[in-house]
Formats: structure tokens, C-alpha cells, sequence
């Protein structure tokens, strides 16, 4: 009896699946100050997602404690940034080498700019070149030749209005301070990011009982139909950290407020 070989067509073989995309940061070094809390914690856990080991530092020990838990931070360090024996510290005990720097320290002062005395002048005006600079000294000696400092600026101060005080002068430093410091510091990167409103625990703070009313408004307003979140800005300071042609540059991350304003 002759035997029949069995000739069905059962189709192409199914395609390979696609290959899952390296991490973007796999054994880099990302260092959050202030991470404790909104974008800077949002960052760590978008760098730990791409591969990176971080290193938060807070002045609050309790919340930071929480947030390095949340994120399994490599280390911790509390302490004031604005102190720059307690920074130059900090750095000095970090084991290197490390990748990034993100400063998410600090916030903008908004107020009347005549009730404002000398020294609230000067701390506003200065305040975030001056942190700039002390974490890029102290930083760069840790840093790998393809390391990156983020800093943040304020798109949605940029533009004076009634209310917003010294904010608006403080929003215009930045840009060329960053691409300066980035041509000194070269080939290592600087570059800003300025956002305009986010859902931070800082907003709700300044907000306050108007958090609501200005989530909503700006949900109607913005083109792109929503308000701006911690994520949104993280996603971005990861891109900045793993895309080595930026540098020397403030982006803007508002979702086109300054469109409609």
C-alpha cells in the first residue's frame, strides 16, 4: 500500500513577534534633586522604567523615604538644595560614576514686585542660576562625558501679567543661562524644561480651594484637551536624558497654552 503525504496549505508561518526596544536608560545613573514629590518623583519612576538606578534627595526625610520605597531608589539624601555646603556634600559622599542631573528644587515667587524687599529680589532673581551652577560644579566631576543637567524653567510666567510679579524676569533668564553653561560644560548636555500649568502637589498648594476651577478651565482651553501632568513632563526629561544631540536648549511644555492665552 502506498503511503500520501499530507500537501495542506496552512498559510505563511506567523510573523516573529517584534523585538522589545532596548531601555533607554539600561545601567545609567539618573540623580532627582528634589524627587521626592511631582515631576521630580514622576522622572524616577519613568528613568526606572527605562533601565536607570536613581538617587532621590528631599528635604523632607519622611516623603522621600516613601518616594525612594515607591520607586526602589538606589540612595537617598535629605537636605536643603539651596544649601550649597549641604549640596557640595552630597555630591562629594555620591559614589560615580553618575549619568543625569534633574533639578526640580524650588519654585517661582509670585507676588506684587513692590512688596518684595532687596533681599526677596535678589533670592528670586538669582535663585535658580545660582542652584544651576552650584549643581553643575559640584556635579560634573561624577558625571560621564555624555551626562546631561535638566533644569526647570516657567513657560506660563513668561508673559507679563497682573499677578505674576519678578516671576516673568526669572522666566526670562533661564534660556540663555542653559545654552551658556551648556557651551562651557560641552560635550556633557544642559538643557531646561519650562512648563506651564501642572497637576502637581505645588499647584495645589499656590491654587489652593481654586485647584478645581483652574483644572477645569484650562481642560476646556488647552488644545490639547486636558491639563498638563507630572508624566507629561517626566516622558520628556527622560527623552532629554536619552536623545545626546539636545542640548543648550528650554522647551516648553504648556499643551499649548501660550496658543490660547
Amino acid at each position: 500500500m502506498t503511503g500520501t503525504t499530507d500537501t495542506t496549505d496552512t498559510g505563511p508561518a506567523p510573523a516573529p513577534a517584534p523585538a522589545r526596544p532596548e531601555p533607554a536608560l539600561r545601567g545609567q545613573v539618573v540623580v532627582l534633586i528634589g524627587g521626592s514629590s511631582g515631576i521630580g518623583l514622576e522622572t524616577a519612576h519613568r528613568a526606572r522604567g527605562e533601565g536607570a538606578e536613581v538617587v532621590l534627595t528631599g528635604r523632607n526625610p519622611d516623603r522621600l523615604k516613601r518616594a525612594a520605597d515607591a520607586v526602589g531608589a538606589r540612595q537617598t539624601a535629605a537636605f536643603d538644595a539651596t544649601d550649597a555646603a549641604a549640596l557640595k556634600q552630597f555630591f562629594g559622599d555620591l559614589p560615580g560614576p553618575i549619568d543625569h542631573v534633574m533639578v526640580t528644587a524650588g519654585g517661582p515667587h509670585y507676588g506684587p514686585l513692590l512688596t518684595m524687599d532687596s533681599a526677596q529680589l535678589r533670592d528670586s532673581l538669582s535663585g535658580h542660576v545660582e542652584l544651576g551652577l552650584e549643581v553643575a560644579r559640584n556635579a560634573l566631576g561624577k558625571m560621564r562625558p555624555t551626562g546631561t543637567l535638566i533644569f526647570m524653567g516657567d513657560a506660563g510666567s513668561r508673559r507679563v501679567a497682573p499677578g505674576i510679579g519678578i516671576a516673568s524676569a526669572v522666566s526670562a533668564v533661564m534660556p540663555p543661562f542653559v545654552a551658556a553653561l551648556a557651551l562651557e560644560i560641552a560635550p556633557a548636555r544642559v538643557n531646561a524644561i519650562a512648563p506651564g500649568f501642572v497637576d502637581t502637589p505645588l499647584s495645589a498648594s499656590v491654587l489652593a480651594d481654586r485647584l478645581d476651577a483652574r483644572r477645569a478651565e484650562l481642560s476646556a482651553q488647552l488644545p490639547i484637551g486636558r491639563v498638563v501632568t507630572p508624566g507629561d513632563v517626566a516622558a520628556l526629561a527622560v527623552h532629554l536624558m536619552a536623545n545626546t544631540a539636545l542640548t543648550g536648549v528650554t522647551y516648553d511644555i504648556d499643551g499649548g497654552q501660550q496658543l490660547v492665552s
